[in-house]
């Protein structure tokens, strides 16, 4: 038992009963049209044009049929064995299904969620009216994927009295443990009745699933065929998937960076749309007027009539507020500070959004200067071409450290997710003179050579590449490309996640042009990444130089650990030649591996890691108080040893750049994130370590250098 974080439980529990309503929908009618064209055309795009060869059979159907019965029901919160019974005379023909543009199993199935999802509410309901018996020695394995449906209705009842009870115990501890914790304080606090403490949790816990379902009701059928649709694609392979028009909005802005509105982010409370955060430099934060914690109630276009977006779902509100550069909206605003109503007038324009863009900084280290680089992503505006990408700001980047006279470059991909391919090719280029940056390849064909046309070298100076399990795709192309050089030592987690494949996006509207509603788009599979060595990218990732204890080290995780991940193959080596740029590499990363392994603090967090692999394999709690609340304080006093396990001081200072200082004195947002971001670096012992190794490397002279 004894979970990892029991202050989580509470929290964790509820996340379990969302994502198995998140699965996504209103309680609207089907369009029928629609869903066979999506079918038809998807069917079409995959069997031509995905890199896998798959043939849509009986296994096919077999694994389309679990995924999507997992995707609506992952915590076995709704269906019971009779239920699946009755879909399982569709579990070998949905293929046959497919092939004729026939969705009856996604409609036997669709129409008895939604049945199952209005029990719910009277089940949470009816459960959390009176108290639990926390006496009673009972268990719940919260290890969905090993624990059964339930045998029929009383039992689904009781596996909902189970997770809800868990949600209330782990209240009624925190609150046990906050008083405690006050007494010892204050002599003088008056200490709540158990009975007390018992109800406030079930009435929050109450609370929490009302606004769950009331989220719920938002959800359209749209989001639910796309699970079905996802469940489909993603037979192929986990990174194949179907976007609904919405969300191919959200993936060009993720992509772009920007987008076109007032630069404001939202948020659901309840029934209103609440303002979260401003976006520093967009029009809401440059008209002044709107803050955080604002309530928009409506919504007016210019001189139109105003539209009311109370308990409108978030989607659509967004859809009202945001709109092109120069045009006009004008809101309704209650304001939080004296809850006055306010008409705010704000012109649109295009908002971009800061933390997705390269930035730098400058750390001095035993009298020699250093740029530390972060790029979040490999971004690229694919309507725009003259739009900033990340490989024109990198290359601005660089110039400007190489102004202030850096002596090496720290380039932090960590949690980078990737991007575009074609930015992590010219990134690459900015390190190297010209030549091959990675291989590609389709089905059926020969490796395709990928390379950097550019003979200029932007940085020939010191480069250590720092990357962790969450350093992804383009990430890992780029980090391969440069570790395959030898041009950067790459120090981070054992290994990266090893995602080498590639997607491209395509409208499924350009397949049938005849059809005037937005079909949204296919993000499908058509390549494979593969080093210059050969070797690809996929499941085993980039291997450190380095490699330095962290959370995630014992875990399962990254691509490997996906169901239906493309296996790892290689291809011949492509043509190229080693930079041979370092006098004293093998040095350099034997120094630093010796400094980790006897560093007090990479062992703690070594220990630290094998630990929550521990607790991540322990998924049962005991549901009787006495027990719990014994269970709990094992685990918090284990977890006492590793209360400071990242608690560490560098004493470096980080300062931006120059060009940057008069940006922050007009911006106290943007000097806000930078001191935070300063801040958070000087703490960092993985930026600290990759610090020494770049101080320690010692670039050859040009006379020394001998290509090989």
């Amino acid at each position: 038992m004894k979970k990892a974080f029991r202050i989580k439980i509470s929290f964790l529990a509820f996340l379990m009963l969302f994502s198995s309503l998140q699965a996504n929908t209103k309680f609207s009618e089907p369009d029928p049209e629609k869903d066979k064209i999506l079918v038809y055309v998807l069917k079409n795009i995959l069997t031509r044009g995905h890199f896998v060869v798959k043939d849509m059979n009986d296994n096919f159907s077999e694994q389309v049929f679990n995924s999507f019965i997992d995707g609506l029901d992952p915590n076995k919160r709704y269906f019971t064995q009779k239920d699946i019974k009755k879909f399982s005379k569709y579990k070998y023909e949905i293929d046959n299904q497919l092939l004729k543009d026939d969705v009856s199993f996604y409609n036997l199935v669709y129409s008895n969620f939604l049945d199952k999802i209005k029990n719910a509410e009277s089940y949470y309901a009816e459960l959390l009216e009176s108290p639990f018996n926390f006496k009673k020695d009972e268990i719940i394995d919260i290890d969905y994927d090993n624990v059964p449906f339930a045998k029929n209705e009383n039992e689904l009842i009781d596996y909902w009295r189970k997770q809800l009870k868990l949600n209330v115990l782990s209240r009624i501890q925190d609150k046990l443990d906050k008083q405690e914790s006050q007494i010892k304080k204050d002599k003088n606090f008056k200490k709540k009745s158990f009975k007390t403490l018992e109800k406030e949790a079930r009435a929050e816990v109450s609370k929490n699933m009302d606004e769950l379902y009331l989220r719920i009701e938002e959800l359209e059928h749209e989001d639910w065929f796309s699970t079905f649709l996802n469940s489909v694609v993603g037979a192929f392979d986990p990174h194949t998937t179907y976007m609904a028009p919405r969300i191919k909005e959200r993936f060009d802005q993720d992509m772009s960076g920007k987008l076109e509105g007032i630069g404001a982010r939202l948020l659901k409370k309840g029934i209103y749309t609440e303002i979260f955060e401003l976006v520093s430099g967009g029009p809401a934060w440059k008209q002044g007027d709107l803050e955080a914690g604002d309530i928009i109630l409506e919504v007016a276009q210019g001189d139109k009539e105003p539209v009311d977006i109370v308990g409108m779902r978030l989607d659509d509100a967004i859809k009202f507020i945001k709109g092109p550069k120069g045009t006009e909206v004008r809101l309704t605003v209650k304001k939080k500070l004296d809850g006055s109503t306010k008409v705010i007038s704000i012109i649109r324009d295009v908002v971009e959004l800061e933390e997705t863009f390269v930035k730098s900084t400058i750390v001095e280290k035993d009298g020699k200067k250093y740029g530390l680089i972060d790029l979040p992503r490999f971004y690229i505006d694919f309507s725009d071409a003259n739009a900033r990408n990340s490989a024109k700001d990198m290359e601005k980047e660089i110039e400007r450290l190489k102004g202030e006279n850096v002596s090496g470059l720290l380039i932090d991909l960590r949690n980078n997710g990737g991007g575009s391919l074609k930015t992590a090719i010219e990134i690459a280029g900015l390190f190297i003179e010209q030549g091959p940056v990675v291989q590609v390849k389709y089905r059926g064909q020969d490796p395709i050579v990928k390379n950097d046309v550019d003979p200029k070298m932007q940085w020939d100076g010191s480069v250590v590449v720092l990357v962790n399990e969450l350093s992804a795709s383009a990430s890992e192309i780029f980090a391969a490309a440069m570790q395959d050089y030898g041009r950067a030592v790459i120090i981070g987690g054992n290994q990266t996640y090893g995602k080498g494949t590639v997607q491209s996006v395509i409208p499924i509207n350009n397949f049938y042009p005849k059809y005037e509603k937005d079909l949204g788009a296919i993000k499908m599979t058509i390549q494979k990444f593969y080093r210059v060595n050969g070797g690809s990218t996929q499941i085993e990732g980039v291997y450190s130089d380095i490699a330095m204890p962290d959370r995630y080290s014992y875990m399962k995780f990254g691509e490997r650990d996906l169901d239906g991940a493309l296996v790892w193959d290689k291809v011949p080596q492509a043509k190229y030649t080693k930079t041979n740029t370092y006098e004293n590499f093998a040095d350099v990363v034997n120094n630093s591996k010796n400094r980790i392994a006897s560093d007090a603090n990479f062992k703690l967090i070594n220990d630290y890691a094998k630990w929550l692999k521990e607790k991540q394999d322990d998924t049962t709690y005991s549901l009787n108080l006495k027990q719990f609340s014994r269970e709990s304080k094992v685990v918090e006093n284990a977890s006492k040893k590793y209360a400071n396990v990242f608690k560490y001081e560098s004493n470096l200072s980080f300062t931006s750049p120059k060009y940057e200082l008069p940006l922050i004195k007009k911006d106290s947002v943007l000097a806000n994130k930078r001191k935070a971001w300063h801040k958070n670096l000087s703490k960092d012992i993985y930026v600290s370590e990759a610090l020494n190794v770049l101080k320690d490397l010692k670039v050859k002279t040009s006379s020394e250098i001998v290509k090989n």
